[in-house]
């Protein structure tokens, strides 16, 4: 090989390639781009989970969980109490409100202040855990979307579907009209 193959290998050569050198000096390689974006997402989303990994929980955890379990479903059974016993025995239940009307509003606040911490407290402990599934929710994300791609793919309608590529015997086969059993049919009682 002369002249021409000298030059050509010193442009397109296999362990360089000039023109690709050149042109990634003014744009990035997108294909290089799009690989150092995923790792750099794949690391973020590992350090993400980490951050909102729950650490193992023994017998005392486990026990103050149902403890703290047991408050909501105590206020909403009282309450709905309170109406059966104001309809049931109304008079022990009028008692009873006459006791609560004693009750100094110094109390009441401090009641309301118990109440309102304890219910911001779960519902902190409630956001940290939806953020924690999340994240195990968005680490599914691209495993989808090639699902989603490797179905569409498979639709009738998208181009290429009745392709029959080199196959000389099949593109013959897809041209020639087939023999309509019902048309014929039709065609005979007419």
């Amino acid at each position: 090989m002369g002249l021409i193959g000298r030059v050509v290998d010193v442009a397109f050569g296999a362990e360089r390639n000039v023109v690709r050198d050149t042109v990634e000096v003014f744009r990035e390689n997108a294909e290089a781009g799009a690989a150092r974006g995923a790792v750099v997402q794949g690391q973020a989303m590992a350090q993400y989970g980490q951050e909102f990994a729950a650490p193992a929980k023994g017998g005392f955890d486990r026990f103050m969980d149902g403890l703290n379990r047991l408050p909501r479903p105590a206020l909403a059974l009282g309450t709905l109490g309170l109406f059966i016993s104001a309809m049931v025995a109304p008079l022990w239940f009028a008692q009873r409100m006459q006791g609560i009307a004693l009750v100094p509003e110094p109390l009441w606040w401090l009641l309301g202040v118990i109440v309102s911490f304890y219910f911001g407290a779960r519902h902190q402990v409630k956001a940290q855990e939806f953020q924690h599934s999340i994240v195990q929710t968005i680490k599914h994300v691209p495993q989808v979307l090639e699902n989603i791609e490797a179905i569409g793919k498979l639709r009738a309608d998208s181009v290429g579907a009745a392709d029959v590529g080199t196959d000389a015997r099949l593109a013959t086969q897809a041209l020639q009209p087939e023999d309509n059993l019902a048309l014929r049919a039709w065609r005979a009682a007419q």
